[in-house]
Parts: structure tokens; sequence; C-alpha cells
């Protein structure tokens, strides 16, 4: 069937059901290869109006689109005669086909190097939440330096960076709390909530890092 723009064609692949009543097998097989012919011609004349408004590369809403014109159709459509229906296939022509190539073997690599990233970014966001855990862990025990070295040297220099940095900025933190609470109190609020809310923050924080003797 020739497509839109009539430089290309679809390849039309039909199957026939045929069905008789009151005859043996090779009764109706006889009939159905002595009108094969004519049943093509149906079939044809049915798809080409369809083909020609399918561009070359929609092969498959055409299939659709003949597909929804053939359902519930037979032939002949009267009569105790034998008749068929049919069920198509479209495919593109060959060089439409080729041309076709390069574009799906981009897209599915580009889909595929998609899925892989959303994967690896999977795989590090859930490394990431294990490694926090180990090193929040890892800070509160009393045999960090040496747990740490069990998963390795590298692993334990870059724990012992981590938690000087945080130790450096423990106090740094802890003293900005208490020049805030100092400042309030300076100015005569007395006990306000604002400056009670500051102070029950700054010795939650020194518990939670053991502080309370070291910046005193």
């Amino acid at each position: 069937m020739p497509a839109r723009g009539d430089a290309f064609d679809f390849r039309l692949h039909a199957v026939y059901n045929w069905t008789g009543r009151n005859m043996t097998y090779d009764e109706l097989r006889f009939r159905a290869e002595r009108y094969l012919l004519w049943a093509g011609g149906i079939v044809r004349e049915q798809a080409v109006d369809l083909a020609r408004q399918h561009e070359p590369h929609r092969s498959y809403e055409l299939e659709q689109a003949l597909s929804a014109r053939l359902s519930g159709q037979r032939w002949p459509r009267q009569g105790n005669l034998p008749y068929f229906t049919v069920q198509v296939r479209v495919s593109p022509d060959e060089r439409v086909r080729e041309r076709l190539r390069p574009y799906w073997e981009d897209r599915i690599k580009l889909e595929c190097d998609h899925e892989l990233e959303k994967i690896k970014a999977c795989q590090a966001d859930d490394l990431t939440r294990r490694w926090c855990a180990v090193l929040l862990n890892l800070e509160d025990d009393p045999v960090t330096a040496h747990a740490a070295r069990l998963a390795g040297e590298q692993f334990a220099e870059v724990f012992r960076r981590y938690v000087a940095e945080r130790r450096e900025a423990v106090p740094e933190l802890v003293q900005l709390l208490r020049e805030a609470v100092r400042g309030h109190n300076d100015l005569g609020m007395g006990p306000s909530e604002y400056t009670q809310a500051w102070d029950a923050a700054l010795r939650t924080y020194e518990r939670q890092h053991r502080l309370t003797e070291r910046t005193n």
C-alpha cells in the first residue's frame, strides 16, 4: 500500500479466517483458495485510502486504524455462502526501517543511560545515608579511632578529619548561643520565653556533645 506522499509503501500481512456450514473441510479449503484473490482485493480496497493518510514511518497507527475498520465485518456480508473475516498486520517499507534504525539505537541508548544514572543516584543516596549513620554512631563511641581503622586507613583518616571539624565548630556555636542569652539578660528582659528557649537549646546541645565541663 502506498504511504502518504507515494514515495514509500506499507506492507500489509493479512490473515483470513474462513467459516462455512454444511460442508467438509476440503470443500471449505477449495473455496477459500478459489476466492483468495477476491478477498485480497477487498482488503486492498479497505486499506488504500487509509494508507495514504499515514506517513511512511507510522505503520503502527495505520495498523490500528485498519483493524478498527475491519473489526466485526465479514465477506460476503449476507447469504449462506462461506465467508471470511480478516486480521492485518502492517510493517514499514524496508527503506524506512533502515532510516529509523539509527534513531531507535540512539533512543534506546539514551533511555538505558538514563535508567543507569537513576540507579546510581539511588544507590549513592542510600550509601550516603548509611555512612551518615555510621559516622554519627562512631563519633559517640569511646573507641572511635580503633573502630574507624577497622574499615581501612583511608576511611579512618577521613573520619578523623570529620570529627575534628565538627569539634572545632561546636565551641563556636556554643559561644554564640551563650552570647545571645547574655545579651537578652543585659537588656533587662528577664526570664522571657525567648531567652528560656535559647538557654534550653544551649543546654541540650552541650549535653549531646559532652561539652558542659570543657567549655565552662
